[in-house]
């Protein structure tokens, strides 16, 4: 069981485990996971931790074909007045596996070390189900975006380029 196994769990969170044997090789562990598990790419989430210019983090989840784009997602957090910034940028890797206790290609929203200010993109309202890690490479967590959002207290918000 990994922590956001646990979290759900304990969330009583209605989700499905999708495993699938991990291609170390792939060129894209988001991409990856749709094809594996033959599901709509834009269903299939990947989470991404930003920092603020003062060292802030935050999560951004966005579809795995999608690119973050750092204005919005800056702007979504201060507008939202969740964290005051003006401008984000991805943030180091070492830091990342620090604060959430997962690997780069494993990182799950859910049941990370350090609870940090999250946004959603808004194009998981969309969907019934959203696919995001589950906490390791090689597994996905399947629940609804709203369920998501409230474990998180995240926000959805438009943050990729069109």
């Amino acid at each position: 069981m990994t922590p956001a196994i646990n979290l759900a769990k304990k969330r009583g969170l209605d989700y499905e485990l999708h495993e699938y044997t991990h291609d170390s090789n792939a060129a894209s562990f988001g991409l990856e996971a749709a094809e594996k598990l033959g599901v709509d790419v834009a269903q299939v989430f990947k989470t991404l931790v930003v920092a603020t210019e003062v060292g802030t983090l935050a999560v951004a989840i966005l579809p795995v074909d999608k690119t973050l784009n750092f204005k919005k997602m800056a702007k979504a957090l201060s507008s939202n007045k969740i964290l005051p910034c003006k401008k984000v940028q991805m943030a180091d890797p070492k830091q990342v596996e620090r604060s959430t206790g997962y690997v780069l290609g494993g990182v799950s929203p859910l049941g990370q070390k350090k609870r940090l200010a999250t946004i959603i993109d808004i194009s998981a309202e969309a969907h019934t189900t959203m696919y995001v890690s589950g906490g390791r490479r090689g597994l996905e967590i399947e629940l609804p975006p709203l369920q998501l959002a409230t474990a998180l207290s995240a926000l959805f918000s438009n943050i990729t380029d069109d």
